[in-house]
């Protein structure tokens, strides 16, 4: 619903509830400045007697001291008396500007209405309650069939700008009715942000809020073992993968989604290392914009990245097309046929380096110029 906690009246306030305990779960930012929600949350799980989020747009209720800590408490004591549940079992999440406290009273005031809102059919209500910047809501849902009945996931997630692994301005919530036990659910957690919201970069910056929670309600009645086991962990890391997709393509002001893949590298650490180098270059990025095969740029990240290499060893693709091999230049036709790869919205940057068989990937987004303007004009 809108609270009134932005200026616009958009959505900007939300609510997940579940009917009875779920076990809960929770990764953050690692932001040595962490704002009241995040702090809270992160004592509040992993926990088996999760009762829903609170979640708000608009204000972080970041770098606000004892009176944020105690804002967020009396929002949550207000919500637990409402749905008459113990304020303990929910957890709050916040995104927007740092700073600022919540507009509190605009939010109790709107609390009744919040709850009795409450329906299964409004989870895209819910994403576009969390929106800043972002231009589009990001939802995705998976179905897995068992002999003895379905378990289905839902994932929520907001973020565009601010975005950088280890966390980025980002809150996601992973929804599940499986059941799992507290340190299982969190174990599958935190191995599929490793994979997916921990591999995408915007800006190269990491926030004070990033949150992402996960719910397992238990309301399937389904038990998870063997091949479902399996097979739901892959659905779960597929969801969590989609949603951060889906924040790299809704990058602030980005025309282009680049996967940033080395390949051949000494060990995965290096491998990463470099992918990440490369993928917040924003020499690099400005020229994904530019639609420019600019190769030196990404040789040139490659060598400060810190990872050991031979540059004469390195061979660089646009898709499949070659634009380096052992460090060479192929030519300004080869450059040509890169640029109108380019062109497209999106497309794959592959670093071979021959130093090993270890593989890691980015994704990322190109810089334009609205990317300045829109984090110019944020407060004002």
């Amino acid at each position: 619903m809108a609270a009134g906690i932005k200026a616009s009246g958009q959505l900007d306030f939300g609510l997940i509830y579940c009917e009875e305990p779920a076990v809960g779960a929770g990764v953050f930012t690692t932001n040595l400045v962490k704002a009241a929600p995040v702090l809270l949350g992160r004592q509040r799980v992993p926990s088996g007697h999760v009762r829903g989020v609170v979640a708000n747009s608009g204000c972080a209720n970041a770098c606000t001291g004892e009176a944020g800590l105690r804002d967020a408490e009396r929002l949550l004591a207000e919500t637990g008396r409402l749905l008459k549940v113990a304020p303990e079992d929910l957890l709050p999440a916040s995104t927007g500007v740092i700073g600022e406290r919540l507009p509190l009273e605009k939010m109790l005031a709107a609390l009744p209405e919040l709850v009795s809102g409450l329906s299964p059919e409004k989870a895209p209500s819910f994403a576009r309650a969390i929106m800043t910047t972002d231009t589009f809501p990001k939802v995705a849902e998976r179905v897995l069939s068992l002999p003895q009945g379905e378990v289905r996931l839902l994932g929520i997630a907001k973020g565009a700008g601010m975005i950088a692994p280890n966390m980025a301005t980002m809150l996601g919530f992973i929804l599940t009715d499986a059941r799992l036990e507290e340190s299982e659910l969190e174990g599958i957690l935190r191995s599929a942000v490793e994979t997916s919201f921990n591999r995408i970069t915007v800006d190269g910056d990491t926030s004070t809020n990033d949150t992402v929670y996960a719910l397992a309600s238990g309301a399937s009645g389904c038990a998870l073992g063997g091949t479902g086991r399996e097979d739901f962990v892959r659905l779960f890391n597929e969801v969590c993968q989609e949603l951060a997709y889906l924040i790299v393509k809704d990058g602030e002001g980005a025309t282009k989604t680049v996967r940033i893949r080395v390949e051949g590298a000494a060990n995965e650490e290096e491998a990463l290392l470099m992918a990440r180098t490369v993928a917040n270059s924003l020499l690099v990025k400005t020229a994904f914009f530019g639609e420019d095969p600019n190769w030196g740029r990404v040789l040139a990240a490659l060598g400060r990245s810190g990872a050991s290499f031979d540059p004469y060893e390195v061979d660089l693709f646009i898709d499949d097309v070659a634009i380096v091999r052992n460090g060479l230049s192929l030519g300004k036709e080869a450059e040509e046929r890169a640029h109108r790869v380019m062109q497209k919205s999106e497309f794959t940057l592959t670093i071979l380096l021959k130093q090993g068989k270890a593989v890691a990937e980015m994704l990322t987004c190109d810089l334009s110029y609205d990317y300045v303007k829109i984090n110019a004009e944020y407060r004002t």
